[in-house]
């Protein structure tokens, strides 16, 4: 049983669920929208949700502190000059988990797709067509 066991482990040393965290919260943020599996998804998407709070804040603290968990500096800015301005209004709840019927080949692990909940006008005007 796993009675007050608290996070996710994933089956990783610390210092690589660490990297596997800001590497996948980076490409979440530059693409807004990945596939991965759902165990990963579900890791992830509390990390992310954090930023974006910060993001709704310019200030200089928070981009700081957005970029010593991001470890990039394109995304640090798209997420205070893109993702910041167009979830300001919503309280929270910024990304989904979609789980996906087809399992990964290999280890059969299920997958998900994580994304933004407000897409960009763009991207909503593509998937239309």
């Amino acid at each position: 049983m796993r009675h007050r066991v608290a996070g996710f482990k994933l089956g990783r040393t610390t210092s690589h669920r660490i990297a596997m965290t800001r590497n996948m919260a980076v490409s979440v943020i530059e693409h807004e929208r990945i596939i991965t599996t759902l165990p990963k998804a579900k890791a992830v998407k509390p990390f992310i949700e954090k930023l974006i709070t910060l993001g709704k804040d310019p200030s200089q603290h928070n981009r700081r502190r957005a970029f010593a968990k991001l470890r990039d500096k394109k995304a640090t800015q798209k997420l205070f000059d893109v993702l910041g301005p167009r979830f300001l209004e919503r309280p929270g709840g910024y990304c989904r988990i979609l789980k996906l019927a087809t399992r990964r080949l290999g280890d059969g692990g299920e997958r998900a797709i994580l994304e933004f909940v407000v897409r960009t006008p763009s991207e909503e005007a593509a998937a239309a067509e």
